[in-house]
């Protein structure tokens, strides 16, 4: 195949996020955040898995850091953890959790890579969680006041931010059906804490702003959706509008999504969350959008799983997943087809022309059942050949027009997967969970390869 050739400046970086690596959960002055209360309750992840050890990169940070230096990245995707710097969501911040991500960031920038901070990967403290979390209005304040603390410690340093990572997973996941931490399945609450993160988004910026940040955006898990047939195009729309539509509308046009009534009906009818001079704030204009990709959605009509509206969950709208069958499926069960990320890039592009900024890929990985061969090596030729489809996906959305900005690989380390626990691998070096052993996967070389290259044609 041609060789993968990517535009000078281009970057080349690496993703984890607080909760999956850190463990050191009760460290430091850290306070408990809803996936801590979450991991506690029996049933909720596989194998009863916690946020301890993780992959104790709260004490072996400096090793992680030389992994991204011997990998050759140019910039390293991390979160902060909220319950570290202000243990119960608000209030003083804890010097020790700020020194930590002070400590990493200098190590970073020691090792010639770019630090990029995202301030929420889903780790709310408890404390808010308490007093309703992202069904209430106040959560959204005292994220903006969070990411003054953060910015005030770290912006002289760090150039890129990012508000919220995934804000579908916060509301749909952790507040619609469940699935996810805090665990609350609910209809209306779910649409009001999907708001009360875009309002939290468009807060954070102005403090961002307030502080000097060079670069801020967001980072949204967008779906490539597609009809089954033509007749379930409708069910389609719902879909788009469900995944995509209800953040890219409000943050690039500053309009809540035409196709909501239909979506949603009598959920979206009974809202009472949303107030005057809350668009513009979540519209605030962005340097950057954040797109985390890793497999398509074909879909078709479904009736919906609770015919009462009273009993619904904000995910059930009716139209059901289509399983294909002819694709390679990764270990979460995950279609793999790297050309829809191009194409989700180009609709992106063409759909909202001058209004998108640049445009990252935050993440973009593969689970994969891998281990040490006998050799001690992780031969991981599935996960080499995704990342490989991927960044040709990525290099044919640039040749179509579209400002694409960089790329980061999920994950650098395996790590604790959500509700998954320790079962799922994304890493492109493997985690001896048990001795904290790290082992650069075939994956990793071949990265390190590609950017090699890359620099040296720069």
């Amino acid at each position: 195949m041609a060789e993968l050739s990517f535009p000078p400046g281009f970057v080349f970086g690496a993703g984890t996020a607080a909760f999956q690596v850190e463990g050191a959960t009760r460290t430091d002055g850290r306070g408990p955040s809803i996936w801590d209360a979450f991991c506690a309750e029996p049933g909720r992840v596989a194998g009863g898995d916690t946020g301890e050890p993780a992959c104790e990169h709260y004490r072996r940070w400096p090793q992680d850091v030389e992994l991204l230096r011997r990998l050759g990245v140019g910039s390293y995707r991390f979160s902060v953890s909220w319950p570290r710097v202000l243990p119960t969501g608000a209030g003083k911040a804890n010097r020790a959790g700020l020194d930590f991500y002070s400590r990493l960031v200098d190590g970073l920038l020691a090792a010639g890579i770019e630090p990029a901070v995202t301030l929420y990967h889903w780790d709310l403290p408890q404390s808010l969680e308490d007093g309703g979390g992202w069904r209430a209005r106040e959560t959204a304040h005292r994220f903006a006041e969070y990411a003054a603390v953060v910015a005030g410690a770290l912006a002289d340093r760090v150039p890129r931010w990012t508000t919220l990572n995934e804000p579908w997973c916060s509301a749909f996941l952790g507040y619609g059906n469940g699935v996810h931490a805090p665990g609350v399945r609910s209809g209306t609450p779910a649409l009001a804490a999907a708001h009360h993160l875009l309002l939290g988004h468009g807060l954070a910026m102005g403090a961002l702003r307030a502080a000097g940040v060079r670069e801020a955006g967001i980072t949204l898990n967008l779906d490539h959706v597609t009809p089954a047939t033509p007749a379930d195009a409708p069910a389609a729309l719902r879909a788009r509008t469900q995944r995509n539509l209800v953040w890219t509308e409000p943050l690039l046009r500053g309009r809540y999504p035409a196709s909501e009534a239909d979506t949603w009906g009598e959920l979206i009818e009974r809202q009472d969350f949303r107030r005057d001079g809350d668009l513009p704030l979540i519209a605030a204009p962005m340097d950057f959008l954040g797109v985390n990709y890793y497999t398509p959605a074909t879909v078709r009509a479904a009736p919906h799983r609770e015919p009462d509206p009273a009993r619904r969950d904000a995910t059930d709208n009716r139209f059901a997943h289509v399983r294909d069958p002819r694709a390679r499926h990764t270990a979460m069960d995950w279609a793999v087809a790297p050309d829809t990320l191009r194409a989700l890039l180009v609709d992106l592009h063409e759909e909202y022309g001058p209004a998108l900024p640049p445009l990252f890929v935050t993440e973009n990985g593969s689970a994969e059942d891998d281990a040490p061969g006998p050799d001690g090596v992780v031969h991981d030729t599935d996960r080499t050949a995704y990342l490989d489809g991927h960044l040709r996906a990525v290099a044919g959305a640039l040749a179509a027009g579209v400002d694409v900005r960089g790329y980061y690989v999920w994950s650098l380390l395996d790590n604790f997967e959500w509700t998954y626990g320790y079962g799922k691998r994304f890493g492109v070096v493997h985690v001896d969970y048990a001795t904290q052993r790290r082992t650069p996967k075939d994956s990793y070389h071949w990265y390190r390869e590609l950017i090699s290259r890359h620099s040296a044609r720069s």
